[in-house]
């Protein structure tokens, strides 16, 4: 097929174009992990999960970059978190988990010592957590 200015080519792909979206910060080229939004009416600026498509008026960061933003006086960042990105654990969540690891290991040694409890009524049960219970094997 031609036109008037000659035959037609067909597209070839570029290797100067990458598929993955690059931090919008000068001579940053590290992969974007963030978007950035400005929203002027509240004096706010939003930084949430990459988004999806790149948008004129939102400036892609990477992780560096994202930590380090810092807004204009008299505005306020809101920072959202990524919800398909694990939670990094606090102090609390861990001191949680060693009390229901400790909670949960009371039952089996009040069962080891003969003391089952009085609320057991069914023969079966060796032990009990709030609504579950810790049943015999049937062949025992």
């Amino acid at each position: 097929m031609e036109s008037r200015r000659g035959p037609l080519k067909s597209a070839v792909p570029s290797n100067i174009v990458s598929p993955v979206r690059r931090c919008s910060r000068t001579a940053c080229g590290r992969p974007a992990v963030a978007t950035l939004t400005y929203v002027y009416a509240d004096s706010t600026a939003v930084l949430g999960p990459l988004a999806t498509y790149a948008e004129p008026h939102c400036y892609d960061l990477c992780a560096e970059h994202s930590e380090r933003l810092t807004a204009p006086r008299g505005w306020e960042v809101v920072r959202l978190l990524d919800g398909s990105a694990p939670a990094r654990p606090s102090g609390d969540d861990l001191e949680a988990l060693a009390n229901a690891v400790r909670e949960a290991a009371r039952p089996q040694q009040r069962a080891a010592e003969g003391g089952g409890g009085a609320r057991t009524a069914d023969p079966m049960e060796v032990a009990r957590r709030g609504h579950l219970r810790v049943l015999r094997s049937p062949d025992n």
